[in-house]
């Protein structure tokens, strides 16, 4: 028989490792070499089993300390004065990880897989839910719309009703573990219960199987479904269906439906939050002079005034132009337009002449930021023939 190790080093902690450092050491064991995540692999359930028993030692101070004075020979019979072994019986591996992680865990929660817990599922069982990502349109998004999705999903089989055995028949219980859904395997003081392998842990067995679902309670089909698309909606948001996932097994509900929106970018609008930010452009002679433009909204058209000498990049905002919002379903956030000054590129030769009859009436006092650049260049050069001098 191989040479027992080390507690310690079983747990990968030093001799003064405080109790929270074991418990955190022995969980990441525990997940790594559970059989339920480590399915026929003989030596993983050893080292399960070999880190529930270092755990129930190291937590346990009477035994913590006569492990410290004897080591291993403070268990065998007559050692070290620990004459019945631990005192209390055996102890199942299983027993120790859901005294750890909650006697209330799932774990297919922990693992994603098909293990099993210690009860029997012969029972009613919910469907698992369903995630399905959907790309919409900026429009659609911002001011809401409808889709009809063709989805493919797990019904429960109507022939046999969800129990998976062909109507007339009934279950039988499992001859291997007697109806619990698990069978204990190992020895010494530490005994590990595990799924039962006949009927994965049902404590029931199919006979005749369902010819619809060939026993398995639920059958694929394309399912349709109608879908109401919120206005204000932004990529990330989620829509919850209640009970269009897939079909719960022997008889369960369904599971849920979770709709991920994804919003395509748009070429004119942008969106933060409840905001809507565009850039439009306005002709020189507004800017100059002032005057009113037509700006575009995600709820249509709206008028905007222009007042004397804007200036291009100047921001204007438009109070409820904005996105809706979905989560309360009243309120509406701003848009906010930021001007871009378009001066024409396509003169006649008569616009021409005009316009530079204009500029020969214009000079720099007409133009305030080409004032202060002078200013700022002027104080700039003063500086640089000053240190020059020097």
């Amino acid at each position: 028989m191989a040479e027992k190790r080390d507690y310690y080093e079983v747990l990968g902690v030093s001799k003064n490792a405080t109790a929270d450092e074991i418990k955190k050491a022995y969980r990441k064991v525990a997940m790594k070499y559970h059989p339920d995540r480590n399915p026929g692999d003989k030596e993983a359930e050893e080292k399960f089993k070999e880190a529930s028993e270092a755990y129930e030692v190291l937590t346990d101070a009477d035994k913590k300390a006569r492990y410290d004075q004897f080591g291993h020979q403070a268990f065998a019979p007559g050692g070290g004065g620990f004459g019945n072994g631990f005192g209390g019986g055996f102890h199942d591996a299983s027993d120790i990880f859901e005294q750890v992680f909650g006697g209330g865990f799932n774990i297919n929660d922990l693992f994603g897989g098909g293990g099993g817990g210690r009860r029997r599922s012969s029972g009613p069982a919910r469907g698992s839910d369903l995630r399905y990502d959907l790309d919409v349109d900026f429009e659609e998004a911002a001011l809401g719309s409808h889709r009809t999705l063709t989805l493919p999903v797990s019904e429960t089989c109507r022939k046999c009703s969800g129990s998976g055995a062909e109507p007339g028949t009934s279950k039988t219980t499992c001859p291997t573990c007697g109806g619990r859904g698990q069978v204990s395997s190992g020895g010494g003081f530490i005994q590990f219960s595990q799924t039962c392998p006949t009927c994965g842990g049902a404590g029931e067995i199919i006979s005749h199987p369902c010819s619809a679902c060939n026993g398995t309670g639920s059958i694929k089909e394309r399912k349709t479904i109608k879908l109401r698309i919120p206005a204000g909606i932004e990529s990330g948001s989620r829509q919850r269906l209640p009970g269009k996932g897939e079909a719960g097994a022997r008889g369960g509900p369904a599971g849920d439906l979770f709709i991920v929106f994804h919003v395509r970018d748009h070429e004119l609008f942008k969106r933060s939050d409840l905001d809507i930010y565009c850039e439009v452009p306005v002709p020189f002679h507004i800017a100059m002079l002032g005057g009113e433009i037509q700006v575009p909204t995600i709820h249509g058209g709206a008028k905007l005034k222009i007042p004397a000498g804007t200036e291009s990049g100047k921001i204007f905002r438009l109070r409820g132009q904005g996105v809706q919002d979905a989560a309360h379903g009243h309120g509406k956030g701003d848009q906010h337009v930021q001007v871009k000054i378009e001066v024409p590129t396509r003169l006649s030769g008569k616009e021409k002449k005009a316009m530079q009859q204009l500029v020969e009436q214009l000079h720099d006092n007409h133009f305030e930021e080409t004032i202060r650049m002078k200013k700022l260049a002027e104080k700039f050069y003063e500086r640089k023939r000053k240190l020059e001098s020097e």
